[in-house]
């Protein structure tokens, strides 16, 4: 028997939002989707899906309150951007505040977050386990929002009794992304062979294809009454230069787009790699997709569904 009979997800029309949608639905589970905008991707997930923003309490008030979960994806999730404009960082934490105020009022006591590698910032680590954060590694406001929204709903746990799952991703890509996104943006760039900008030769991050993301945060709902109160690593093991990721998009697209490389650019992270023993412990979590595979389905995924 599920535990949970009615799901909340925010940011359900974005590019995690939509897979995990979809495969919760294929699962059974009764869901309903909040975003800001419409769902591009699927005209059934669009009509499971309430129109407004966490920044509008009016909007917020159009929710249900009989969830049993509630999955907070909305984010604006773009680094750079974020340095460019903190303002948006700020959005980041009071949309977390106001989801968690609508479940303490709604008396929703369970709670899944989608956090960052950026909470761990640039530290002299080669591995980083969770408990490698440290609050005075923030690089950037968008760490900054992450980190905020995590203490939220520690402190939420705390003292309202809430339930929760906090997992920390890397630079999930795949199907639904036609972001400017380092895969789809290099993916876009080299069907139509222009130049390639890369900031920094030495930075080496993890790429975790959708899929493997998405079975985990399920396998999270599924084992929620074991597991609560954990925050994890779920991401591929792996990690890889962005350099290399470029090389290989290039030869699977058979493109001749020249790869420049830059210097790196302030509030980003350089380098991480994910200990993910304790996903995998407690939930029996391992990525199935290799970086070449990944990718590979990215572009087919690309070929079939995105014009150039």
């Amino acid at each position: 028997m599920r535990k949970f009979k009615k799901i909340l997800i925010t940011g359900s029309s974005g590019t995690i939002g939509t897979a995990l949608f979809e495969a919760l639905l294929e699962r059974g589970y009764q869901v309903i989707g909040f975003d800001k905008r419409a769902n591009q991707w699927s005209k059934k997930l669009n009509k499971l899906t309430i129109k407004g923003s966490l920044l509008n309490q009016k909007d917020i008030k159009k929710l249900p309150k009989d969830f049993d979960l509630i999955i907070h994806l909305a984010a604006n999730a773009r680094v750079y951007n974020l340095i460019i404009n903190p303002r948006l960082a700020l959005e980041n934490i009071v949309s977390t505040y106001n989801i968690l105020e609508f479940a303490l009022k709604s008396h929703i006591k369970n709670f899944i977050f989608s956090s960052s590698r950026e909470v761990y910032g640039n530290q002299k680590k080669n591995i980083f386990k969770e408990e490698d954060f440290n609050l005075y590694f923030s690089e950037s406001p968008y760490s900054a929002s992450k980190i905020s929204a995590e203490a939220l709903i520690y402190a939420f746990a705390k003292c309202y009794k809430m339930n929760y799952l906090v997992f920390r991703f890397s630079n999930v890509y795949g199907k639904y992304d036609i972001s400017d996104r380092f895969v789809p943006l290099l993916i876009r760039k080299m069907k139509r062979n222009k130049d390639i900008e890369i900031y920094s030769k030495n930075k080496d991050l993890v790429f975790t294809y959708i899929d493997d993301c998405t079975d985990g945060i399920i396998k999270g709902i599924e084992k929620f009454p074991r597991v609560k109160n954990n925050t994890l690593n779920l991401a591929s093991p792996k990690s890889y230069k962005l350099t290399k990721v470029a090389k290989l998009l290039k030869k699977f697209l058979k493109s001749k787009s020249r790869i420049i490389v830059k210097p790196g650019r302030i509030g980003e992270v350089e380098k991480f790699r994910a200990d993910i023993s304790k996903a995998k412990k407690l939930l029996k979590y391992q990525p199935k997709h290799s970086l070449e595979n990944g990718l590979k389905l990215t572009i087919n995924w690309y070929s079939k569904f995105v014009k150039n």
